[in-house]
C-alpha cells in the first residue's frame, strides 16, 4: 500500500525475474548501504541476498512496513 518516504522500490518478483543488475546500479549507488523491507520481513531477506550478489553493502530489516511506520519513518503512498 506504500513505502517508506525517498525509498527506491524494487520488487522482490522483479528482482527475481526482470531486474537486471545493471538496471539496479542505476537505481542504487554502489557504495550505499542497502537496507531492504517488505511487510514481515521474508521477501526483504530474500531481496538482500539477490542484493548482496552484485556486491552491495545489504541489510535487511526484521520489522515489517507497518512497524517501521509505527516507529516513525515517513511513508508515501504507492502511486
Amino acid at each position: 500500500d506504500g513505502h517508506v518516504k525517498d525509498a527506491v522500490f524494487l520488487p522482490w518478483r522483479d528482482l527475481q525475474t526482470t531486474l537486471k543488475e545493471k538496471d539496479i546500479r542505476e537505481k542504487i549507488p554502489k557504495d550505499a548501504i542497502v537496507y531492504t523491507y517488505c511487510a514481515v520481513g521474508y521477501r526483504a531477506s530474500r531481496a538482500g541476498k539477490i542484493l548482496a550478489s552484485y556486491g552491495f553493502d545489504v541489510r535487511p530489516l526484521k520489522p515489517g512496513y507497518d512497524d517501521l511506520v509505527k516507529a516513525g519513518f515517513a511513508s508515501e503512498k504507492k502511486k
